[in-house]
């Protein structure tokens, strides 16, 4: 009761102070220092620091700093709190003007240091920055993020309570947090927003982000009115590493070698980083990295699942897919600092990304015209007498380049009790191609000719295939004639985006803890565009077949015949380039169709009341944006010979272009309120509630009409949809929150999302949309509503406490319900709705984490675990693509040779976890894709100065 009466007070308190903005202490002087570990090599960050006397809390820097100003003179008593260290007071004397400093040492236990490097360390700065957080996050330092055996920043994030992954090519991308669409998130660099280099999403994929630049990410799952509103799922803030995060030099090095199983080949990694004071007020800090990576994979996919009236159940089409990837990242950072006054510092930040993708894919694809012919419960048999079998066996050289760019400059002015940060900023993603060949593709149609092929479905996962008879026939690599050369003569995706903000404040020092008024504005300029340029080539001579290009296949699952060669088909392409001819109609419809232009401004402003005291601190106000659209594209036609169109018969196929713009804007009002209530020492309750937004794709928005009217006069299309709404969601957490005089700590996480215009595909028919009138047509829309309401476990713990040899272990475990559901029309009606799950949104997830450290060693195996999510929904339930549940084992070991001198070994999915996605179709699970990797191995040495 006494601590509920204190809170009453205290937030009356604050209340008083919002209104009547009158400080109830005469100001004086300015109490600074930092907070450090015994060896001075590095600030503590997220350290608490308190005035007993006057009950006024702050949270230090990243490097380590604090300020109290406005402090009456006096002597006064600070204690210091920080995850896995001991509590220190510190006497300080204040007088009438001027200012008064302590610096502050931290320590465990006697003769012990807080090491800044290692497990314990981090997981002591990562509590230590939760606890002290001002909503409901989860934070990766530098040493977290570089002690697992992660390849990107997305693969690390995984490690955190509510985080899924989604993969690509067994390498994590997309991060989806609470269940929610990777798209529903947003991602900042430095505090610049990172715009995406894919053309049709939001969502940046992190991969292309190098982790040995990072010094910290932080996942906030709850809003305040001075952070941007647009998220649903979490506001992911990666930030690089200053100079003044650090009080000594560094110079680092690491080189490895990775080992991929499936390729056999051994590629380099190497990475550099470093930070120095060139004087006590200049600092400069940077690194660069480079990673090559060769692995293979190997895929099988089906689709068009149906049953015989015999009750054979079969796909129309399967493929088997032999992939073989090199991937090649360059990333490099630079860091200015600079003091300019005992008031002011300046900083200038920039980010250089580049994610190279060469990806060769050997293909053999199985048409089947007509149902099986016969078949039992695990089998289905095809025969050319009964329909006709199609075999297409292709080859795709793509290099696609992606890259991130950022520039940031700012700083901040502190004067007494104001404070004023600002900055400017510019950044741009573009993802780029430019000539490949995707795919070449040989084809061969079966119709008669004695061949019949046996599909065995015994395994759900992997459907082989054999030849009853022909088999002479099916691999007859000469029989194979060019059906057509796609090239991708230009895919031209860019992001980029300017913003400037300001942001100012000011405290009033109160009885028993301080108020806080602030105000801010943000703007934010933004374009994104997609070129896309293709181009179909048909063989004039009618002598190309696939024996002129065949070569070798690196498949491991079952043989697929003749295969074309990885590099031959585009060898071949170049060198007879005079042999082929374009395919105008084609090539003008599928280039056009394709290509945007969206520009997005948003106009920001906010203010908000901060109460800090030991016990109570409240953040309360609203945001206001206001977003302004110019889109535009092309309305597309494709008229078929002898279809009507404009009452015109054409005699020809032909292609027409439209142009299309739109103009857009619109207001929202975003209130939030976040309150950390801690009643004991070490117990913190959490409570937020908010509201947010989040845009719909910008290439949804654009005005791409896409119509094909057939001989028939039947009109079929997609379409985009610049009358989108954002998404609108009401937010709110509960947390509870206890942290161990150790370096530990118990936490739980309730959240509840209510969200409205929630965006689908929608299949229509017999309709008119923006003037076009269709038969058929996919249009993303608004339309249901979801409901997201999740919990959140954790447990961390370095067992410091046992005796020697178990001091060193450490164990760190958390887990996720989350329960994501919404409604979808039925067949295109949208008044017939049935309940799903929502896309990649899986109901369990946790991760595991054993780590040893003591003397030279150390040990981590990790566990990785995420429940089956929903992919992709079909026009109905039994055609809804699901992902299949993942676990997945890492492990690292470190030995220390020298006190500069590191050894390293990583073991990267040590029980090769395979990627499985599947349709319910009767009464099993139904392939839809299957990819198998194999393990990779990484081992090095880091070395630091």
């Amino acid at each position: 009761m006494p601590n509920l009466l204190r809170f009453r007070r205290e937030l009356l308190a604050g209340a008083v102070g919002a209104l009547l903005f009158v400080p109830t202490s005469a100001y004086a002087g300015t109490i600074t220092g930092t907070v450090s570990d015994p060896s001075e090599t590095r600030g503590l960050q997220s350290a608490q620091v308190r005035i007993i006397e006057l009950d006024r809390v702050v949270t230090t820097e990243r490097d380590g700093s604090y300020r109290f100003p406005d402090v009456p003179a006096g002597t006064y008593t600070l204690e210091t709190r920080y995850v896995g260290a001991d509590t220190v007071q510190t006497r300080v004397n204040v007088s009438e003007t001027g200012l008064s400093r302590a610096d502050i040492i931290l320590r465990y236990g006697s003769g012990n240091e807080i090491l800044v490097i290692g497990q314990g360390a981090n997981q002591a700065s990562a509590l230590s920055r939760k606890r002290e957080s001002d909503g409901v996050s989860s934070v990766l330092t530098r040493d977290a993020i570089g002690q697992f055996p992660d390849q990107n920043v997305a693969e690390s994030l995984r490690r955190l309570p509510g985080i899924n992954i989604l993969n690509d090519q067994g390498e994590g991308r997309f991060v989806s947090v609470r269940g929610l669409d990777p798209n529903l998130n947003s991602s900042s660099l430095n505090g610049v927003r990172i715009p995406s280099p894919e053309s049709d999403v939001r969502s940046v994929a992190l991969d292309v982000i190098s982790s040995d630049l990072i010094e910290s990410v932080e996942v906030k799952k709850s809003l305040t009115p001075d952070m941007d509103g647009d998220t649903i799922g979490a506001s992911i803030e990666i930030k690089t590493v200053s100079a003044f995060d650090r009080k000594k030099d560094l110079l680092s090095g690491r080189i490895e070698g990775s080992y991929n199983e499936y390729s056999g080949e051994i590629t380099p990694k190497g990475s550099i980083d470093f930070s120095t004071r060139l004087t006590d007020d200049i600092g400069i800090a940077g690194g660069f990295s480079y990673y090559n990576r060769k692995f293979e994979t190997d895929n099988i996919e089906a689709e068009g699942w149906d049953i015989t009236d015999d009750g054979v159940v079969y796909a129309d089409e399967v493929q088997y897919r032999d992939y073989d990837v090199e991937r090649e990242r360059i990333s490099a950072s630079l860091s200015l600092d600079f003091r300019a006054s005992d008031s002011t510092e300046l900083y200038a930040r920039g980010v250089y990304s580049q994610f190279d993708d060469q990806e060769f894919r050997g293909r053999t694809t199985f048409k089947l015209d007509e149902e099986a012919s016969g078949g039992d419960a695990n089998s289905a048999l095809f025969d050319d007498t009964d329909g006709e079998i199609e075999i297409e066996r292709d080859m795709k050289d793509r290099f696609e380049t992606q890259k991130v760019r950022s520039i940031v400059v700012g700083g901040k002015t502190e004067t007494g009790p104001w404070k004023i940060e600002y900055s400017g900023s510019w950044s741009k993603s573009s993802e780029y191609e430019n000539g490949s060949v995707d795919p070449t593709t040989f084809s061969r149609d079966f119709d008669g000719d004695g061949v019949s092929i046996l599909f065995d479905y015994s395994d759900d996962r992997t459907p082989f295939f054999s030849y009853a008879s022909g088999s002479a026939l099916a691999n007859d690599p000469g029989l194979y004639a060019l059906e057509d050369v796609e090239l991708t003569s230009l895919s031209d995706s860019q992001d980029e985006e300017f913003s400037t903000r300001i942001d100012v404040s000011r405290i009033f020092a109160m009885g028993n803890g301080d108020f806080t008024v602030q105000t801010g504005f943000k703007g934010r300029w933004r374009e994104k565009s997609f070129n896309n340029d293709v181009e179909f080539y048909e063989d004039s001579t009618g002598n190309y077949t696939l024996a002129d290009v065949l070569g070798q296949q690196t498949y491991r699952l079952t043989d697929m015949g003749p295969v074309v060669s990885r590099i031959g088909a585009t060898d071949y392409f170049r060198d007879n380039f005079g042999d082929f001819e374009l395919q105008d109609n084609d090539s003008q419809f599928d280039s056009a169709v394709s290509d945007y232009l969206n520009q997005e401004d948003i106009y920001a402003g906010y203010l908000l009341g901060r109460w800090d005291s030991n016990k109570l601190r409240v953040i309360g106000g609203i945001r206001f944006e206001r977003t302004e659209n110019v889109i535009s594209a092309n309305t597309v036609t494709l008229v078929e010979e002898d279809a009507t169109f404009n009452n015109m018969v054409f005699t020809d196929d032909t292609v027409i272009v439209t142009p299309n713009s739109f103009n857009r804007s619109y207001d929202d009002w975003l209130p939030s309120l976040n309150i950390r209530f801690e009643p004991k020492r070490n117990l913190v309750f959490r409570a937020a509630a908010y509201r947010s937004v989040v845009r719909p794709n910008l290439s949804d928005l654009a005005p791409r009409f896409a119509v094909e009217q057939n001989d028939e006069n039947t009109r079929e299309g997609e379409f985009g949809n610049p009358d989108l709404q954002p998404y609108e969601a009401w937010n709110f957490d509960g947390a509870a929150e206890y942290y161990f005089s150790s370096n530990g700590a118990l936490t739980a996480n309730v959240f509840y999302k209510d969200i409205k215009n929630f965006i689908v595909d929608s299949f229509e028919e017999n309709g008119t949309r923006f003037g076009i009138a269709f038969d058929e047509a996919t249009i993303p829309i608004n339309g249901p509503s979801a409901e997201v309401f999740g919990i959140e476990l954790g447990y961390a713990q370095a067992f410091t406490f046992l005796p020697d040899p178990f001091d060193g272990l450490l164990f760190n475990f958390n887990y996720t319900f989350t329960d994501a559901s919404g409604t979808v029309p039925t067949d295109g009606d949208i008044t017939n709705l049935r309940k799903i799950d929502l896309p990649s949104s899986s109901k369990h997830t946790f991760n595991a984490v054993i780590g040893y450290e003591k003397g030279p060693v150390d040990f981590r195996l990790a566990g990785t675990y995420r429940d089956r999510y929903l992919d992709e929904l079909g026009a109905e339930a039994s055609e809804d693509r699901f992902v299949d549940n993942h676990f997945q084992l890492d492990a690292s070991l470190k030995v220390k040779l020298s006190k500069n001198i590191r050894l390293f070994a990583e073991w990267i999915n040590i029980n090769n976890a395979k990627y499985f996605a599947y349709q319910n179709f009767g009464t099993r699970k139904r392939l839809l894709q299957y990819e198998e990797y194999g393990s990779t191995f990484k081992f090095g040495a880091k070395i630091t100065m």
